[in-house]
């Protein structure tokens, strides 16, 4: 069977998230194109951007492990989509090392970051949550050996 092209993933991506808005009300499919996005303008692979589109279809519940299993896009995208899935209770230290440790999720992560630490993504939210949304991607970025730029 041929694999999904980019934009039927990003459709996908729309119909596992419809109804989803982020902690600032924004659909969330706003955040999904800003990471794909994100990860062309990295020099990304398109199994890159497709798993960028689906990094937290699984952990937000809008696909599960076993529909994922069954989609027509090559392993490493589920690979990429899997690492980057952060389990209920689970330790950041785990989490990082399993992104480090599954080629190609790294730069997601990064791109997803990047879009998640925007000042004016931030700006919306209240101090308090702002404050510790601040320093929890900061210690991420650390775990990840990503430089503070």
């Amino acid at each position: 069977m041929p694999h999904l092209s980019l934009p039927q993933v990003e459709a996908l991506a729309h119909r596992a998230h419809a109804g989803q808005t982020d902690k600032a009300g924004r659909p969330y499919v706003e955040h999904l194109r800003a990471v794909a996005e994100g990860v062309r303008a990295r020099g990304g692979s398109d199994e890159q951007i497709a798993a960028a589109w689906l990094h937290d279809a699984v952990e937000d519940g809008a696909l599960s492990e076993r529909r994922l299993a069954e989609l027509e896009v090559p392993q490493s995208v589920k690979d990429m989509v899997l690492a980057l899935t952060k389990r209920p209770g689970e330790d950041l230290a785990d989490y990082t090392a399993r992104v480090l440790a599954v080629p190609g999720a790294l730069l997601v992560k990064e791109a997803d970051l990047a879009h998640n630490a925007d000042p004016d993504r931030l700006a919306v939210l209240d101090e308090p949550t702002r404050t510790r949304l601040t320093a929890k991607y900061a210690r991420v970025r650390r775990l990840l050996g990503l430089t503070s730029g």
